[in-house]
């Protein structure tokens, strides 16, 4: 069930998508929500509070389903088709959050960076434990770097050019897969 505080925070999503953080105030949000802007703080302390709760929120929604996808696979290649799967629903139905979390970053509230970094340090390792078992002589910080490319490119949904979504599920799921699938170089190029 989607409360009014959701409600609230989806729609500023898509203000701060659209505008920025700081090219919203809080009379345009409560505009858009068909409240007045005083009437936010019944909900939040303050615009700043509204960004930390949406990045921080889906942040842990991020690491919980990973976590809960990753345990009810059947072993580690499973677990990875289900992150990839997870993954492209996520990018697919939240453009808007991908796109703030990219350009407000700098203006999220110190301790809501810091919550934020390290949900989404555990969601990269989460990733790259399964990408080990995968790969089994691959080292903790390839498979970070592995998770990473597959985030820039799953996250790359907001900026491309949008097929229908099955066609574009599909192209996200078939490249994605492919590329935790690819035997990583082991060093540097010797060309």
């Amino acid at each position: 069930m989607t409360t009014r505080r959701d409600q609230i925070l989806a729609t500023a999503a898509e203000l701060f998508a659209e505008r920025g953080f700081h090219g919203v105030s809080v009379v345009d949000l409560g505009a858009a929500c068909g409240i007045s802007g005083p009437a936010l703080y019944r909900h939040f302390s303050s615009k700043d509070a509204m960004l930390a709760e949406m990045l921080v929120s889906i942040s842990q929604e991020l690491l919980e389903v990973g976590r809960s996808r990753v345990a009810q696979a059947e072993g580690a290649t499973e677990a990875l088709h289900a992150l990839v799967n997870w993954h492209i629903d996520f990018a697919l139905h939240n453009k808007a959050l991908i796109v703030v979390q990219d350009r407000d970053w700098a203006s999220l509230p110190e301790d809501a960076r810091e919550q934020v970094r390290l949900l989404q340090r555990e969601y990269v390792d989460l990733w790259a434990g399964q990408l080990r078992k995968t790969h089994h002589d691959l080292s903790p910080r390839r498979a970070r770097a592995m998770a990473h490319a597959v985030f820039g490119l799953l996250n790359s949904t907001p900026h491309s050019g949008m097929l229908p979504e099955p066609e574009m599920r599909a192209m996200l799921e078939r490249m994605a897969l492919g590329a935790i699938s690819a035997r990583p170089a082991d060093g540097p190029s010797s060309t």
